[in-house]
Formats: C-alpha cells, sequence, structure tokens
C-alpha cells in the first residue's frame, strides 16, 4: 500500500488540478491512497477537496487537519495517519504525470534494499523562465532537478526534492520524524528540514535512490522569480542550515562554514566565466545568492 501525502497551506488554487493528476495516474486504486494534511489553510482548501472526493468514490482519500503551523509537523502528521508501508510526499503546486505512482510503487516492490528515492522535478512557469537563471538558480528557485535518464545513486552532496521524495515509512523509526524547528511554517521561508532527515539517513548507510520515471511538475508563479523572493529563501536557507549544524554541534557548523568557502571560491569563477561570455548577470545573481546564504549562516539577519 502507498500513502501519497500532500501537505498543503493556502494553495487551493492549484489543489483540484493536483489531485485530478494523481486520480488519473495508472496504479490501482486499491494500491494507493491520497493523504491532504491541511496546515491551517485560510482559503477554501476544504471546499476544494470535498468536490474531489465527491467525484472521485473510488479513490481513497483521507483530508485532516494539522494545527501545528509548519510543513515539518504537517509531514510528520502524514506518517502518522498514512496506512500505507510506502509514503511519498508530492508538493502542493505541482502535477505529476500517468505513470507517477506505479513507478515508486514498482521500485519499492523489487528493490528490498532501496529505503527512500525521488525522481526529477521539472518547472512548469505560469510566465516564462528568466534570462538570469543559471542551473544553480533555476535549481533554488523551482526545485529543478534532473539526474538522467537511469535510475542511479544521487551525486554526493545532492538528495531528493522533498516535494517528489518517496520513503518506506519504516525509515522515520529508525531517524526519527522531521524537525519541526526547521521547514516552512505559513510565509516564513526556513528550509533544511530534508537534509536533515537524508544525513540521518546517510549515517546509517540506508540506501537512496533517483528515479528518471516518477515526473513532478513544479508550477512556478511569477512571485517565486521576483527580487524578494530570491533575497528571503537565500537569507532564510543560510539561517536554516545554522540552526540545522548548530543543533548537531558546533564541530558541524565549522564545517559547514568551511563547505561555504569552498562554494565562494566555485561561485567567484562562475561570475567570470559567465561575465566573459557576456552573461554577466547571471554571474551577479549567483554572488548575491551566496552573499545572502552566508549572512544568514553567520547569523548576520537582523
Amino acid at each position: 500500500m502507498l500513502t501519497a501525502i500532500i501537505c498543503t497551506y493556502n494553495r487551493a488554487k492549484y489543489t483540484g488540478a493536483l489531485l485530478e493528476s494523481i486520480a488519473a495516474n495508472d496504479l490501482d486504486k486499491s494500491q494507493y491512497e491520497i493523504l491532504l494534511v491541511d496546515n491551517n489553510c485560510t482559503d477554501n482548501t476544504r471546499a476544494v477537496c470535498e468536490a474531489f472526493a465527491t467525484a472521485h468514490t473510488d479513490v481513497q482519500f483521507r483530508y485532516v487537519v494539522e494545527y501545528e503551523q509548519g510543513l515539518s509537523a504537517a509531514r510528520n502528521k502524514g506518517i502518522k495517519e498514512a496506512k500505507g508501508d510506502i509514503i511519498v510526499y508530492i508538493d502542493d503546486d505541482a502535477l505529476v504525470d500517468i505513470g507517477y505512482l506505479r513507478t515508486y510503487a514498482d521500485w519499492f516492490a523489487f528493490h528490498s534494499d532501496t529505503m527512500a528515492c525521488g525522481g526529477p522535478v521539472e518547472p512548469l512557469y505560469e510566465t516564462q523562465e528568466p534570462e538570469w537563471f543559471t542551473p544553480y538558480t533555476k535549481a533554488l528557485l523551482t526545485a529543478w532537478c534532473n539526474y538522467g535518464s537511469k535510475p542511479r545513486e544521487y551525486p554526493k552532496g545532492c538528495y531528493p526534492s522533498g516535494g517528489n521524495a518517496a520513503f518506506r515509512i519504516k525509515v522515520f523509526e529508525q531517524v526519527g520524524l522531521f524537525n519541526t524547528a526547521l521547514g516552512r511554517k505559513g510565509n516564513s521561508l526556513m528550509a533544511s528540514e530534508e537534509k536533515d532527515i537524508f544525513d540521518k539517513m546517510h549515517a546509517l548507510g540506508m540506501q537512496i535512490k533517483y528515479l528518471p520515471g516518477p515526473v513532478l511538475h513544479h508550477i512556478i508563479p511569477q512571485a517565486k522569480l521576483e527580487q524578494d523572493y530570491f533575497d528571503r529563501l537565500t537569507l532564510q536557507i543560510g539561517i536554516s542550515e545554522r540552526q540545522r549544524t548548530l543543533t548537531i554541534s558546533k564541530g558541524k557548523y565549522v564545517k559547514r562554514l568551511i563547505s561555504e568557502c569552498i562554494k565562494w571560491s566555485g561561485t567567484i569563477v562562475l561570475l567570470f566565466l559567465y561575465t566573459i561570455s557576456f552573461h554577466p548577470m547571471k554571474g551577479w545573481k549567483l554572488i548575491l545568492f551566496r552573499k545572502n546564504v552566508t549572512k544568514g549562516l553567520l547569523g548576520f539577519c537582523g
């Protein structure tokens, strides 16, 4: 049994289409359930879900509320409520392909050593992709990822996008639940709760696989491409990493600072390369990205 979990906060405009795309999957409906976790929505999310349930009586659909604000708390609610032994987290502002659930179900059924996996995330722009995008800023703002056309291990330092990730539920029995001090809360853009889980999995030697089949189409509104969102997101990444690493140990935090210095070296090289190829804005956006992350990492965010 597979449980598709959608954690949502005021995204009713996307909810109906997402639910329809899941219901259109070719996995037998007896083999999965959809669990929507409402994290204190103030829009018409409940009405959209009730309409979906009425129109799709053949789908195992449940609607629950998590009153503790925050994505991590909502994800934990999903784990506690799930009936499946495989759980798949799906972003609330996305669409999935017809074979999405079946790909995950089949992989776990035939690969008992895999404890978690993820798939590609492709942006679906409501406007258009900015000219200043690079692979790095594109991944930052849209969660875009694609590691090829064959199943493989994730590259070192990489892990599944939290909005397109599948786990055996027993993973959380061993590593614990998502850290509610991390992750988004309402309109806050805190992060690192996913990295925290995957780091714990790596420490225990758990296998995490990339699968090319389960593609998630992430809807990107113009607001996510604006400077204000860029600045808030990148600053919060730094703040989140500071909090995550210091919670583990001061040594872990120092290692993260060293890593940041190395990333600065790479960023400066990229600035030079983009500048001499007549795309300076791409390079300067990366500098701004790095500056904001470093500011948050050092605690200079007052």
